[in-house]
């Protein structure tokens, strides 16, 4: 089995061979074929075929059940892998010899650097609306300028404060040559 294969491609591989056997004339068992699937797993089965080697007895074992063991151990071993990556982990090499640049660990540290944005992005978000729920954090006018009814008011009272009026529309602010 190769490391990247899953369970169902390789169970679909080994059926091919037993049927090929099977069409030369020669039968293999299944007490056979399931200690030849167990000696072909890859690393990553270790735990589960010494454990279905302890836990049953291989003699009596269908290639269909310990298929289906195995696709569960792959599902949960895949799900458990899944959700340990959204994690954040910095690790620190004490290695001098080190070559600059290299690029899987900047791909690493952008990805972990983007994850802390989108983290605090959350939490930023998260702290502004229960600020701004109980009403007392009320956005100060940062511009200093007056506000456009103050403007207006001050307009209305003092023409000369307007500046100068354009003959064609009559406006303020602007003047046309």
């Amino acid at each position: 089995m190769m490391e990247d294969e899953s369970i169902h491609d390789y169970h679909l591989n080994i059926l091919d061979i037993a049927n090929a056997f099977e069409s030369l004339g020669e039968k293999v068992s299944d007490e056979k074929l399931v200690r030849k699937i167990l000696r072909s797993l890859p690393k990553r089965f270790d735990m589960k075929v010494t454990a279905i080697e302890e836990a049953q007895d291989i003699s009596s074992l269908k290639v269909e059940e310990l298929i289906r063991s195995l696709q569960n151990f792959e599902i949960t071993v895949n799900n458990k892998t899944d959700k340990k990556g959204k994690g954040i982990s910095f690790a620190s090499s004490v290695d001098s010899e080190e070559t600059p640049g290299n690029h899987e660990d900047d791909e690493d540290m952008s990805e972990s650097l983007a994850l802390i944005g989108r983290q605090f992005k959350k939490i930023f978000k998260q702290f502004n609306r229960r600020s701004r729920s109980n009403g007392q954090n009320i956005r100060p006018n940062i511009d200093n300028q007056p506000s456009k009814e103050k403007v207006a008011i001050a307009d209305e009272k003092n023409p000369q404060h307007r500046g100068v009026q354009c003959h064609e529309c009559e406006g303020y602010g602007h003047i046309r040559t």
